[in-house]
Parts: C-alpha cells; sequence; structure tokens
C-alpha cells in the first residue's frame, strides 16, 4: 500500500470527531489498515490513528517489541482498533512523556488513567476486549483521543514539562517524531 503524509497539528481536521465505521472486511477498511501500518513503522510511531492520515473515521493501530522513540517501554501488542470504547478502571492516574507524529520534535508530559478497558473491534468486525495498564494503556488513551479530536498537548497540566525532545532527551536525537 503507501506511507500517507501524516497531518500535524494546526490542521482542521484533526480537531473533529471521527465516525464510526458502519462495514468490516471491505477492500477499503483494509487498504486503510495497511496505509496505517506502513505510515506508523515508516515514522517509528508506536500507533498512529487514521485522522492523522486525513481519514475521518474511528480506526487506530498500535503496537511494537522495542521503538527507538521509547527505548524504556515495554513491548505491546500489534492491534488494529475499530469503534473503540475506552473505560478507566480506578481513578489514579500516572504522568508520562509523549510524543506524537502530528506534534512532531516536541514531547509533554500527560496525565493518563494508569488502568482501563478498552473494547472494538478489528478491521474483519471480530470483538477486542482487554485490561491493560502501564505504557499499553498510555498508547490506547492516546491514539483513542485521536478520534475525539484532542491532541497530547491539550492534555498537559504543567507546561513547564512540555518541549522539544531534542532538549528534554538529547540520547532520543536518532529517533525523531517525524
Amino acid at each position: 500500500m503507501a506511507v500517507r503524509p501524516v497531518l500535524k497539528m494546526g490542521t482542521p481536521s484533526l480537531l473533529q470527531r471521527s465516525e464510526p465505521v458502519a462495514e468490516f472486511d471491505t477492500p477499503e477498511l483494509h487498504a486503510l489498515v495497511q496505509d496505517l501500518f506502513d505510515t506508523m513503522h515508516a515514522t517509528n510511531g508506536v500507533g498512529i490513528a487514521a485522522p492523522q492520515i486525513g481519514v475521518n473515521l474511528q480506526v487506530v493501530i498500535f503496537g511494537f517489541d522495542a521503538n527507538p522513540r521509547y527505548p524504556d517501554a515495554a513491548p505491546v501488542p500489534q492491534t488494529v482498533l475499530v469503534n473503540p470504547q475506552i473505560t478507566p478502571l480506578g481513578h489514579d492516574e500516572e504522568l508520562g512523556w509523549e510524543g506524537c507524529l502530528s506534534v512532531p520534535g516536541l514531547r509533554g508530559e500527560v496525565p493518563r488513567y494508569a488502568r482501563i478497558r478498552y473494547r472494538g473491534f478489528d478491521q474483519y468486525g471480530a470483538p477486542i476486549a482487554r485490561e491493560v495498564s502501564g505504557f499499553h494503556a498510555r498508547v490506547v488513551q492516546h491514539e483513542c483521543d485521536h478520534l475525539w479530536g484532542v491532541l497530547y498537548p491539550q492534555r498537559i497540566r504543567d507546561m513547564t514539562r512540555f518541549g522539544f525532545t531534542d532538549v528534554l532527551f538529547p540520547g532520543l536525537t536518532d529517533a525523531p517524531d517525524e
């Protein structure tokens, strides 16, 4: 398929709610999923959402064994998640550093629920339901925010914890967010 251009913060469509997928297991949906994987891998992403490549549908993908942008993160299973729903499992939050392919070159410390349950479907319409914590939970919340028109800088509570990746994390300069 194709590596698609990633829309950047400031693009109005990134602030819109995405539409649910109505039909599963279609050539169009499979092509979208492949484009998302191709784009994520080409950009060293750990996840990407359809709105980031200009498609207003509730589709996210995520997963990796190891990633140079997040060298300390535990592996996350490769997942296609369509029409997701997230339920926090408790009120506990964790602060963690996030970057985004749509906010290149920057990182911010973002609060996220420590434990969540997510549900949805894969591209074939098979149900997915998982309870997760840690970086896995953070990635899912970050990617699903894109479906609801939210970018991670909107969630930062302390703007002194937001800045350029090469300044905050000089060791990561070989793994840009672009």
